[in-house]
C-alpha cells in the first residue's frame, strides 16, 4: 500500500520531513582531505536526497498562497544547513542565481509550495538565514528560557524549532513588526506541522514580545571562573564556548569580544575585476553605478571594489558568469601579493579548488607562464576549469587530480612558487561563513595541524632551490600559522623566512616579517601567509 493512502496529510509531512533528515544525514560525506571542502554542498547533497529519494516536484503539491514565501524558504533552508550538510553562503549564492529552484525543495519538504520569491523575499531569506545561523546559539537559549522545561527544547520537532528561531530572530535582532511575525510564523507552524504546533508558536512568540516591549529579555550575567565567563560571553554572542576561551587567551577578554561582534556584523563583500579580459576596476565601477549598487574601491589593491549591499543585482547582471569579475575578498587577494606571481614563471597551486586564488595568479602572469592547479576533489576542478574558461585563463591552467602529497613524492622538484593554502579552521572568515563556526570542534585543530604539516612537507618537495614556498590560511589561530610555520623551518632546515615587505602594505606585516590580516585591525577577513625561500 502506498504512503498517501494511509497517512493524513500532516501525517505525511512530519514523514516527509522526518525522511529528509534521516536520508540527509547518512548522506553527507566528508572530503578526505581538505576538512572544511563544500564538495558535498547543498547543491550535490540535499538535491540528490531530496529529488531522488522524495520524488516530488511542485506540479504534484498545491499552491498555498497564504504562507510567507521568504519565511517557508527559510525554514527549510535552516534545516538543509543544520542537517542536510548545507552551507549557509553557497545557498545564498544558488538562491540569487535560481528563487525557483528553492521552491522545490520547500514543496518537497513541506508538501506545499508558495507563491515564487521576488527580490525583497531574496534579500528576507539571506538577510533571515545568516542571522538565524550566526545568532543560533543565543536564539535557543532565548527560546528555553521561555520554554521554561528544557525536555520540551530538546525533544522539540527541527522544524519547528526552525520555525521558531527565524520567528525570534525577527523580533529581536530584525526588530520586525511584532503582530506580522507572529501572524505568519504561526501560519507556517500550523501549516507545516500542525494546529498544536502554530499554538506553541504563538505562545511563545508573544511572550518573547512582552519581554522586549519590557526590555526584559533573559540575558546571561557574566561572572564567576574563567570557565564560567566564557560560557556567558559565548551564549550573548552566540559563539562555542572554546571558541571564547581560545580567543580570551591570546587575544584578551576585549579584543575577543571584538572580533565575536565583527563575526555577528552584516558582512561585506568585494569583487575582483578580471583584468585578463580587458575589464578593468574603472569598468567594474561603471557597471555597479549602472545597477545602483553602492561601492567602495579598496585601499590595499587596485583591482578591488567592497560592496555590503547588491550582491544579488551583480549576479542577476550576469557579470560572474561572464568572467567579468569574481567575488574575493582582499584578505585572499592580498595572499597573491605575497606570491607576487610573474610572467613567465611556472607556479604551482597545492589545494586550488574553488580556485580564486589560482584564477587571480593567472590574470597576473600577463598571457605568459603556467599555473598547475592540485587538488583531490575533482568535482570542484573542474569547476575551477570552467570558471578559468570564462576568466579567459583557462589556457595558463593546468588542473591535476591528486592529493599534494601523492603528486610530491611522484613527481619531487619543479616549481619556481608554490602556494599551499591550507585546509584550516576558517576562524578568520566566520562573519561571511556563518555556519562554520557551528561546523568547528577544538578537537579540529590537533587534526587539522597534523595534516597542515604533512601538506607543508610535501609542498616543500616541489620547490626549485631559489625558490618559494607560500603556506597560507583563511585564520587567525597562531597555532595554524606562526606554529606551523616554526615547527617546518625546525624540520626543513634549508628553508628560511623571506620577508614580505616588499608585497604587502606594512599595516599587514608582523614582527616575524609574515602577512597576517586581522578583522578587527583592518576590516577584512582574518588570513595569514609566509614566504619561505629554499636557501639551499
Amino acid at each position: 500500500m502506498s504512503v498517501h493512502c494511509v497517512l493524513s496529510p500532516v501525517a505525511v509531512g512530519q514523514t516527509r520531513i522526518r525522511l529528509f533528515y534521516s536520508i540527509s544525514a547518512r548522506n553527507v560525506e566528508e572530503n578526505s582531505y581538505r576538512s572544511n571542502s563544500r564538495a558535498h554542498s547543498a547543491k550535490t547533497v540535499s538535491a540528490r536526497v531530496l529529488s531522488d529519494h522524495l520524488n516530488i516536484g511542485t506540479n504534484t503539491v498545491k499552491l498555498n498562497a497564504n504562507i510567507s514565501p521568504h519565511r517557508a524558504v527559510s525554514a527549510v533552508r535552516l534545516m538543509r544547513i543544520e542537517l542536510g550538510g548545507a552551507f549557509a553562503d553557497l545557498l545564498n549564492e544558488q538562491v540569487c542565481e535560481s528563487g525557483g529552484n528553492e521552491m522545490q525543495y520547500v514543496a518537497r519538504t513541506l508538501g506545499f509550495h508558495t507563491r515564487k520569491l521576488d527580490d525583497r523575499d531574496l534579500r528576507l531569506v539571506t538577510d533571515i538565514v545568516g542571522g538565524t545561523v550566526r545568532w543560533r546559539k543565543y536564539l535557543d537559549y532565548l527560546i528555553l528560557s521561555l520554554c521554561h522545561d528544557e525536555n520540551t527544547f530538546r525533544t522539540m520537532e527541527p522544524l519547528l524549532l526552525q520555525i521558531l528561531r527565524i520567528g525570534f530572530y525577527e523580533i529581536v535582532k530584525l526588530e520586525m513588526s511584532p503582530h506580522a511575525v507572529v501572524y505568519e510564523n504561526v501560519k507556517l507552524a500550523k501549516a507545516a506541522l500542525r494546529v498544536g504546533a502554530g499554538s506553541m508558536v504563538n505562545a511563545l512568540l508573544r511572550k518573547l514580545v512582552l519581554l522586549k516591549d519590557n526590555q526584559s529579555l533573559p540575558l546571561p550575567v557574566v561572572d564567576g571562573n574563567e570557565r564560567q565567563q566564557a560560557r556567558s560571553l559565548a551564549t550573548i554572542h552566540s559563539h562555542p564556548v572554546w571558541m571564547v576561551r581560545r580567543w580570551i587567551s591570546y587575544l584578551g577578554l576585549e579584543e575577543a569580544i571584538k572580533l565575536m561582534i565583527w563575526n555577528n556584523g552584516d558582512p561585506f563583500f568585494s569583487l575582483r575585476a578580471n583584468t585578463s579580459k580587458g575589464f578593468m576596476r574603472s569598468d567594474l565601477t561603471r557597471e555597479l553605478m549602472v545597477l545602483k549598487v553602492p561601492y567602495d574601491e579598496s585601499q590595499h589593491l587596485d583591482d578591488f571594489v567592497r560592496i555590503r549591499t547588491g550582491l544579488q543585482a551583480v549576479i542577476q547582471a550576469g557579470l560572474l558568469e561572464k568572467g567579468l569579475c569574481s567575488v574575493q575578498d582582499e584578505s585572499a587577494g592580498l595572499v597573491v601579493n605575497v606570491v607576487d606571481p610573474k610572467p613567465g614563471e611556472k607556479i604551482i597551486d597545492c589545494c586550488a579548488a574553488p580556485g580564486g586564488k589560482t584564477l587571480f595568479m593567472a590574470s597576473r602572469l600577463n598571457g605568459q607562464g603556467g599555473i598547475r592547479a592540485i587538488d583531490i576533489n575533482k568535482g570542484r576542478l573542474r569547476i575551477l576549469k570552467e570558471t578559468a574558461k570564462a576568466h579567459g585563463v583557462d589556457n595558463l591552467i593546468s588542473t591535476v587530480h591528486s592529493d599534494i602529497r601523492a603528486y610530491a613524492a611522484r613527481d619531487g622538484m619543479e616549481a619556481c612558487k608554490v602556494l599551499l593554502d591550507a585546509p584550516c579552521s576558517g576562524l578568520g572568515v566566520l562573519s561571511k561563513r556563518a555556519d562554520l563556526r557551528w561546523n568547528r570542534k577544538w578537537e579540529d585543530m590537533e587534526e587539522l595541524t597534523k595534516l597542515q604539516d604533512s601538506l607543508l612537507d610535501a609542498a616543500s618537495k616541489l620547490v626549485k632551490p631559489g625558490g618559494a614556498l607560500i603556506y597560507s590560511t583563511c585564520s587567525i589561530d597562531p597555532m595554524e600559522n606562526e606554529e606551523r610555520i616554526s615547527a617546518f623551518l625546525l624540520r626543513h632546515p634549508e628553508f628560511c623566512i623571506d620577508h614580505v615587505g616588499k608585497c604587502v602594505p606594512p599595516e599587514f606585516i608582523t614582527d616575524e616579517g609574515f602577512y597576517s590580516s586581522n578583522p578587527i585591525k583592518h576590516s577584512l577577513d582574518g588570513a595569514f601567509a609566509s614566504r619561505l625561500l629554499r636557501c639551499r
